[in-house]
């Protein structure tokens, strides 16, 4: 290899130049992350019941949920967690599982226990975890004379719906407010006196504020649709609802209630820099890129503001992003301080500024083709992967000097500059091959590993082969 390089220096030239443009093209699509890919398969269902305490929502739906779900295809482990009018399940699969399938028949198994669970069930939420799905910041919310549940409010309908225009990014609910509700607040003594129950206001109220098939009425050539709509537009409607008609005078909403345009029953805050705010947590997709993401939010603020009132204030706060950024910029300073100091140090040991050129181009060179390799391997530039690429730096110091430093002392032998660079260069091939496949060894046993260890580990290790490799070429 090293005779057919020096006789076609340009060939060398012109594959070197193409893997630094494929390497640049590389680093500008490559994702950027803050943790590497982990393969933690797991799906959460979420079943709602308001009213029941943890014992009840065991023994109805978290019992039901446990003996199902051991029919679904790759299940490893079934967790279960109950609080008042909430089961919580955690079912863990094997790392080889077809996930599609398993969420397919996940879907299909909590259609059938939901059969079994008292009326009034929701369907629960299914959420297919992946732990790179991890939120990336947070959209807060702020106000010094809206209310949170105003604030709630505009957070669910008119910002968090812009979310579908990011790439890669996703929103769940605001959180930190209440929901507004109408709430219907009854006066149990004037209940008492109609003779009246809950049931009969709650029925009063499903039966008059609904929208409903009535038929279809011919005109001419025409046959016209008929709904039946009888939803309420304004809160002081509510009011005129009729829960009693008939014998006797008619009973309204009014006389035995009151209505007010409020907020769900608090069941939790958020303290934004020590004042209660509303917020939407801003995560990203298993494949998304964290800077893409990150870039395309910021850019989409202004609309986002532009929709709120101009007494309330967006702001993207914890932005997580911040890590990475300042991680690359770690990885550049320091190989850009490393490979000027050695070059600094060959120019004056060696006085030689072709050798000082050569040594400062070659860690930039094996850190780009390092980066090309990652992303043909499916890796994505996080924390992991900058930290092999930092770990390498002082390798490929160490490779580079002791190879010019050689070359130099076989031209003070009077060989020719071919001849001294071929002999050089296959004096210290070997050592340098040991060395490397010694540094390679280390990092061998991560292939062994499985789970959220291999995950992590994978990466370092094939960033630090990487660039050592393409530099001992």
């Amino acid at each position: 290899m090293l005779k057919a390089a020096l006789a076609k220096p340009i060939a060398v030239v012109v594959v070197l130049l193409g893997i630094l443009v494929f390497a640049g093209l590389a680093l500008g699509r490559i994702p950027v992350d803050i943790f590497p890919r982990l393969n933690l398969p797991t799906i959460y269902i979420a079943q709602p019941y308001g009213g029941m305490t943890p014992a009840q929502m065991e023994g109805f739906m978290a019992t039901r949920y446990q003996n199902q779900m051991l029919y679904v295809s790759g299940i490893k482990a079934v967790e279960v967690k109950n609080i008042q009018g909430l089961c919580l399940v955690k079912c863990t699969f094997y790392e080889d599982t077809n996930m599609a399938q398993a969420a397919g028949e996940v879907a299909s198994q909590v259609s059938r226990v939901l059969n079994y669970f008292p009326p009034g069930t929701v369907p629960p939420i299914v959420v297919r975890f992946d732990a790179s799905s991890l939120p990336v910041g947070e959209l807060v919310f702020s106000s010094n004379t809206a209310t949170l549940g105003q604030m709630q409010d505009l957070a669910s309908t008119r910002v968090r719906p812009l979310f579908s225009q990011i790439p890669g990014a996703s929103a769940p609910s605001p959180f930190g407010g209440n929901e507004r509700t109408i709430v219907v607040r009854v006066d149990p003594e004037r209940m008492k006196s109609y003779q009246l129950t809950p049931d009969q206001i709650v029925a009063a109220l499903v039966r008059n504020n609904q929208i409903s098939p009535a038929g279809a009425v011919s005109m001419g050539d025409y046959t016209m649709m008929t709904p039946s709509n009888t939803t309420i537009n304004k809160i002081p409607d509510f009011l005129n609802i009729p829960l009693r008609q008939g014998v006797g005078p008619t009973v309204f909403i009014r006389d035995v209630a009151r209505v007010e345009d409020a907020t769900d029953t608090p069941v939790g805050y958020a303290l934004i820099n020590g004042k209660r705010s509303v917020y939407i947590p801003v995560t990203k997709s298993a494949d998304a890129s964290t800077m893409s993401v990150v870039q395309a939010l910021k850019a989409k603020l202004p609309e986002m503001q532009a929709l709120l009132p101009d007494n309330i204030k967006l702001s993207y706060e914890f932005d997580q992003s911040v890590y990475v950024t300042q991680a690359v910029h770690s990885l550049v300073f320091e190989g850009s301080l490393g490979a000027l100091l050695t070059g600094l140090v060959v120019l004056l040991f060696l006085r030689d500024l072709r050798s000082s050129l050569i040594v400062i181009l070659t860690i930039p060179a094996s850190i780009l083709a390092a980066i090309l390799l990652l992303q043909l391997a499916g890796q994505t530039i996080n924390l992991m992967t900058l930290s092999g690429l930092s770990l390498a730096i002082g390798i490929l110091v160490d490779q580079a000097t002791v190879v010019i430093e050689n070359i130099h002392q076989h031209l003070e032998m009077g060989k020719p500059k071919a001849r001294a660079i071929l002999d050089a260069s296959q004096e210290v091939s070997f050592p340098l091959l040991l060395i490397t496949l010694s540094i390679l060894a280390v990092f061998a046993p991560s292939f062994l590993m499985t789970g959220v260890p291999r995950g992590m580990f994978i990466p370092l290790s094939l960033s630090v082969g990487f660039s050592i490799s393409v530099s001992y070429l």
